[in-house]
C-alpha cells in the first residue's frame, strides 16, 4: 500500500516542557496505526498535535504526499475524524448527533439521511435512532461518537483510547465491531491505547512510546518477538 501519513521532525511542548519528539513516523493508506505507552509518555500529545488542536513548535504532518500545515486549521480538519475517550455528544437525539457533523458540511439533506441511517445500521444502534444521548450508556455513547466519525468518511481516523472506560464484555464488542469496519472501508487510523491487547488485536503498525520519544515501530508481533530495548522488553511485560 502506498504511504498516506507521515510526521517529519516534530518536537511538541506542553507549556515549557518538552513533551514529544519525533523524527519519522509513516502509514500506509488503509493501515491502522495503535500508539501505545505508559501514562505520561505522550501518546495523546500525539494525537492532539496530529489533530492541531495543540501546536507543533517545529516539524510537519504530511497527508496523502502533500504538506498539511499551510492548510487552515478548520480545512485541515474537516479531513479528520475524531473520537475521544469520552463521548462527546449534544443533549438531543442519537440521530441528530450522527448528523450534527454533516450538517455543519452543508451536505444535502437526503444524502445526510442516507449516511446517518448507514452508520446507525454498521454499529449496531439504529433502534436507538430517537433515544436522547443522556439516555444512553456508555458503550451506546461511544458506539454513537464512532458512527458520526465515521459518516463524516474522514481521509483519518483519530481515536484517543476509546474503550478506556468501558467494561470488558462491552470494550470487547465494540473492538471487534470497529476492526471490521476499518478493514470493510479501509480507513486509514491512529489509535491511541495503553492496552497492549487492543493494539495486537487491531493493528497493521505498532508504536512504543517512552519518555516522549518513539521506541520502537513495527508490527505488532514483530515488536512482541523483538523488542528493540530492555525499555521497550519492559514496558511490554516480556
Amino acid at each position: 500500500m502506498s504511504e498516506f501519513l507521515k510526521l517529519t521532525d516534530w518536537r511538541v511542548r506542553r507549556g515549557k516542557r518538552l513533551a514529544l519528539t519525533v523524527e519519522s513516523l509513516q502509514l500506509e493508506a488503509g493501515g491502522v496505526l495503535a500508539v501505545a505507552g505508559p501514562n505520561g509518555a505522550g501518546k495523546s500529545t500525539l494525537l492532539m498535535a496530529l489533530a492541531r488542536l495543540i501546536p507543533l513548535e517545529r516539524g510537519e504532518i504530511w497527508l496523502n504526499g502533500r504538506p498539511a500545515c499551510a492548510e487552515s486549521a478548520l480545512r485541515y480538519r474537516r479531513r479528520l475524524g475524531l473520537v475521544m475517550q469520552s463521548p462527546l455528544l449534544f443533549d438531543t437525539s442519537v440521530y441528530e448527533n450522527v448528523a450534527c457533523g454533516l450538517r455543519f458540511r452543508g451536505l444535502p439533506e437526503k444524502e445526510i439521511r442516507s449516511r446517518v441511517e448507514k452508520w446507525l445500521e454498521r454499529l449496531k444502534i439504529f433502534p436507538l435512532a430517537k433515544r436522547r444521548a443522556a439516555e444512553l450508556s456508555g458503550g451506546e455513547g461511544q458506539r454513537v461518537s464512532l458512527a458520526r466519525a465515521l459518516a463524516l468518511e474522514p481521509e483519518l481516523l483519530l481515536l484517543d483510547e476509546p474503550f478506556s472506560a468501558l467494561d470488558a464484555p462491552t470494550r470487547a464488542h465494540l473492538l471487534d465491531d470497529l476492526r471490521r469496519l476499518l478493514a470493510e472501508t479501509g480507513t486509514t487510523t491512529l489509535f491511541v491505547t495503553h492496552d497492549l491487547e487492543e493494539a495486537r488485536q487491531i493493528a497493521t503498525r505498532l508504536a512504543i512510546i517512552l519518555g516522549g520519544r518513539l521506541a520502537q515501530v513495527d508490527a505488532p508481533e514483530q515488536i512482541f518477538s523483538q523488542p528493540v530495548s530492555q525499555e521497550v522488553r519492559a514496558f511490554l511485560g516480556i
